[in-house]
């Protein structure tokens, strides 16, 4: 395995981390047992970075790592997420009220059957509290143990550098991958100025990347794709002919798409690690064959050229999803 610092900060975690949010719940129906043998493997194969959210589920998600990771804290890394107000199982809205933190991570602490959270991030940004506030709420929960990292998720550069001036930011976690690479215009270069690690979720494009998406009538309403835009239609379409060049890349590597995919993102800098989010232990196995393709300058440029922004179609987000991204 290979192993990245996250910034300046000295957090040192595997090359690849694991997603885990897809063990509970956005695609597909979970397979608890398939969910902790992955776990198993994870570990086994030496990633031990590993990525959760009190809203994952709810709630589920850190139960499931906190039984599975059990007795063998010591060498792993947990992150995990507040900022969502919870009621009767659902998400309604945002919260970072420095009180809320406090009541997240102590509860988030008693799920994952651990006495510390290793990054604990903003899952999104609440625009009525000031980012000093959350900023000074983790500061206090670091003081005291609970908490070793500060991230920040989907926030955008002003929000970054509010935080960073009240507590040193560790990491800043977003969707990057080749068919989403809005934060290489203003968020890489904020971060990389700051020396604040970067965490790319979903990037295999909601596994459109692999070669094996289909449209979005095709999965389940509780299938977080059915109501994705860029499976939708003639973006489907537009954005399968698209990624078609990963699939020849792929076969000039004897690899898969996905470890293309994800051998492009790794090749982008050594402050990146990318958390693809599986729940089979095959596709684990798979994404971490991307640790061994080596794309050369040639390759990153073909595929640098053939999905910029403007080859991809539709929104990343629904309408109500996008409005709480914060940039």
């Amino acid at each position: 395995m290979e192993y990245r610092a996250l910034g300046a900060s000295g957090l040192r975690v595997s090359a690849l981390g694991l997603g885990c949010m897809g063990m509970s719940q956005s695609y597909g129906a979970a397979d608890e047992r398939e969910s902790l043998a992955t776990l198993d493997r994870a570990i086994e194969r030496g990633i031990t970075l590993f990525d959760t959210a009190e809203v994952y589920g709810p709630f589920l998600n850190e139960e499931l790592l906190g039984r599975a990771l059990a007795g063998r804290r010591s060498a792993l890394k947990l992150a995990t997420k507040f900022g969502f107000k919870i009621d009767n199982g659902k998400s309604c809205g945002v919260d970072s009220r420095p009180d809320h933190i406090r009541e997240v991570v102590e509860a988030s602490l008693r799920r994952l059957q651990t006495d510390h959270i290793d990054l604990l991030y903003q899952h999104r940004v609440d625009p009525a509290v000031p980012m000093a506030d959350v900023a000074g709420a983790v500061a206090r929960l670091v003081e005291e143990g609970k908490v070793l990292h500060f991230g920040l998720s989907e926030a955008g550069t002003t929000a970054i550098r509010q935080a960073h001036a009240v507590h040193p930011v560790t990491a800043v976690q977003s969707e990057y991958s080749l068919w989403e690479r809005n934060v290489e215009t203003d968020i890489l270069p904020t971060l990389r100025e700051l020396g604040i690690g970067f965490v790319p979720f979903s990037p295999l494009g909601r596994g459109f990347l692999t070669g094996t998406a289909k449209p979005a009538e095709s999965y389940p309403a509780t299938d977080f794709r059915h109501t994705d835009p860029r499976f939708q239609g003639e973006a489907f379409a537009a954005n399968q002919k698209a990624a078609e060049i990963v699939g020849v890349i792929a076969s000039q590597h004897d690899a898969t798409p996905a470890q293309i995919a994800l051998a492009w993102l790794l090749a982008k800098g050594q402050d990146i690690v990318p958390i693809p989010g599986t729940k089979r232990q095959s596709y684990l196995d798979e994404n971490l064959g991307a640790l061994d393709v080596r794309l050369g300058d040639e390759d990153m440029v073909v595929l640098d050229k053939a999905l910029t922004a403007g080859t991809v179609t539709g929104l990343r987000y629904n309408e109500s999803n996008m409005a709480l991204v914060n940039r």
